[in-house]
């Protein structure tokens, strides 16, 4: 058994289509197909049922799939550990980020691709609970997001710096001179509101309940620079964290006059689970930009 052919098979079984999962690992249908029938002759048992029209696991298909998923993990933290151990800092770094959080980003990867050339950065933008699924499932070393209301047992949270979610407007709105503002003061201005699935929409509508509502929302979007761009360009005002501001020009956030509308900017890891060199390096970067240095959490020495 070798595992290029548990990686063919998983690759396989997530798909259920021997094309897209030959695609996917850049190589031919039919030497897909020649290594699933290796293992299969292997372990005496068919994997995969097949016809013209569709692929299904068997029972003892889907009985391999977590032990092949997991053996395959083994074997790339056995890949890792040892590459951390001979200094090497090679390989790919997987990050999950969330789009408010995409801002506070760009110094630390330039610095971090300036001292390790030879680590590529894969970096995926999704919603935070996408993001920590991905996470469970070991598909990034750790997610930058801020801190959801209930965590999952199987993650910790380390709080990288304080923020709030304030309302943003564009330098030049009649409402940009206040220090602080209440939700009744946005009611005659038009809303460009963060979409459902966003972390922002959501903590509005925790702090907030039923004042969505109330709201004149003309635009929903879960892209934050077109939104940034939408509120720059006009009167609209929208809700987002303090930090997403960083190094944007023409906006202003105003603090929303509350008794909490905090939003921890938070490292998400696994717990128990070996975290690699490189994800320790960045963190270490990131830590110490500008964007955060001045709101730091010490819990990474």
């Amino acid at each position: 058994m070798e595992l290029r052919q548990l990686k063919y098979f998983v690759k396989t079984a997530e798909t259920l289509n021997f094309s897209e999962a030959a695609r996917a690992l850049f190589i031919t249908q039919s030497t897909l197909s020649q290594q699933i029938r290796c293992l299969e002759q292997e372990l005496g048992v068919e994997l995969l049922q097949r016809d013209s029209h569709s692929v299904a696991l068997t029972e003892s298909g889907e009985h391999l799939l977590p032990i092949a998923k997991r053996t395959l993990q083994d074997a790339e933290l056995c890949f890792t550990q040892i590459s951390d151990l001979k200094q090497m800092l090679s390989g790919v770094l997987n990050i999950g980020i969330s789009y408010t959080f995409a801002p506070v980003l760009t110094e630390a990867v330039n610095e971090f691709t300036k001292q390790y050339p030879g680590v590529r950065l894969n970096i995926i933008c999704r919603t935070m609970e996408e993001l920590l699924e991905l996470l469970k499932k070991r598909e990034v070393d750790f997610v930058l997001c801020f801190k959801p209301k209930n965590l999952d047992e199987e993650i910790e949270s380390h709080i990288l710096f304080d923020n709030q979610l304030s309302v943003i407007i564009s330098s030049n709105h009649p409402l940009a001179g206040h220090t602080s503002l209440k939700i009744k003061d946005i009611l005659p201005y038009r809303v460009v509101m963060p979409a459902h699935e966003t972390q922002a929409r959501r903590a509005f509508e925790y702090f907030f309940p039923g004042c969505t509502e109330k709201l004149n929302i003309v635009v929903e979007i879960n892209e934050v620079n077109v939104l940034l761009d939408i509120v720059r360009a006009t009167r609209m005002v929208t809700f987002l964290s303090e930090a997403t501001l960083y190094q944007k020009n023409g906006l202003v956030a105003i603090p929303i006059d509350a008794p909490s509308t905090q939003m921890e900017g938070c490292v998400h890891t696994l717990k128990k689970v070996y975290r690699k060199r490189a994800a320790d390096e960045f963190i270490r970067i990131l830590k110490a930009t500008n964007a955060v240095m001045e709101r730091a959490n010490g819990w990474l020495k």
